[in-house]
């Protein structure tokens, strides 16, 4: 199946932090188009997880995508598969889309990661931020250079409803205007 499978996804948000978020480019959009996947999981019963680099640095995850339905994992790790628990919270059969910042530390070594690990990766590029552009388009080109699909939000929202005849359609548009 070329398109993301709702029954096999996993949505993984990558440090979102407050202390990290004024200084990424296009973070307020980077944070809404995140939120809209968060919500856009809660609909269709897509399990997510977060995680959280330093946060006795770079402060908790921001309140704008702060929720209690998700699984967090701290982390030191840039890789979060390098940390202990990670592929723990990520089943093998999972097909994981991953929104984050920094597209080109956290973000990018975690999903290089995954693919190592031989998971399915999708990488929302309008869900992703760096401190600088330049950063983020050269992680994006090197993570699919490596496997990794490259995908916008409203994708992942149509793919993951898979018809207009889905009981959550209108809620699922909701999020996207």
């Amino acid at each position: 199946m070329l398109t993301i499978d709702p029954r096999r996804s996993l949505l993984l948000i990558v440090d979102f932090q407050s202390r990290l978020m004024p200084a990424i480019d296009q973070g307020t959009t980077a944070v809404r188009n995140a939120r809209r996947l968060i919500d856009m999981a809660g609909l269709v019963d897509i399990p997510t997880v977060f995680t959280e680099q330093n946060a006795k640095g770079l402060g908790a995850t921001v309140a704008e995508l702060a929720t209690t339905e998700v699984r967090l994992i701290h982390k030191m790790t840039f890789d979060a598969v390098r940390e202990r628990e990670f592929l723990g919270a990520v089943p093998p059969d999972r097909h994981l889309v991953v929104a984050g910042c920094e597209a080109h530390v956290c973000v990018q070594q975690t999903v290089l990661g995954l693919i190592d690990a031989g998971r399915k990766v999708y990488v929302v590029r309008d869900a992703l931020g760096s401190r600088r552009a330049e950063d983020k388009e050269t992680a994006i080109r090197r993570m699919e250079r490596h496997g990794a699909e490259i995908v916008t939000t409203e994708m992942v929202v149509f793919e993951w409803l898979e018809t207009a005849a889905h009981p959550r359609f209108r809620e699922a548009i909701a999020l996207i205007k």
